[in-house]
């Protein structure tokens, strides 16, 4: 499903959240559900309640320099910040956790 969503910039959201998994999934949590393995890192389900998404793009693109304290800085290429940015605005909208 994620694999086929893809913003304006041409982001692919299923290969954002691969790449989210492999460099900031030891801290953040990635998922819509899940707590962070970091109790310090935010969820990337709310980082937009913090950030403005679109304003990270910078960022991701030059290296992050803050962030959690522990947090290593991280420079991504163009299509990897795009296809980050893609999956971020997944997690914008509210989902409901299914009954178990």
């Amino acid at each position: 499903m994620l694999a086929a969503q893809a913003n304006a910039e041409g982001g692919n959201a299923g290969a954002g959240r691969r790449l989210a998994q492999e460099w900031c999934g030891k801290c953040h949590a990635i998922g819509p559900f899940d707590a962070s393995p970091l109790a310090i890192a935010p969820p990337f389900r709310e980082l937009h309640k913090r950030y403005n998404v679109e304003d990270l793009q910078e960022s991701l693109a030059e290296g992050i320099l803050v962030g959690h304290p522990t947090m290593p800085v991280f420079r991504f290429d163009p299509d990897q910040v795009n296809n980050l940015i893609a999956y971020l605005k997944t997690l914008e909208k509210p989902r409901h956790k299914a009954a178990e």
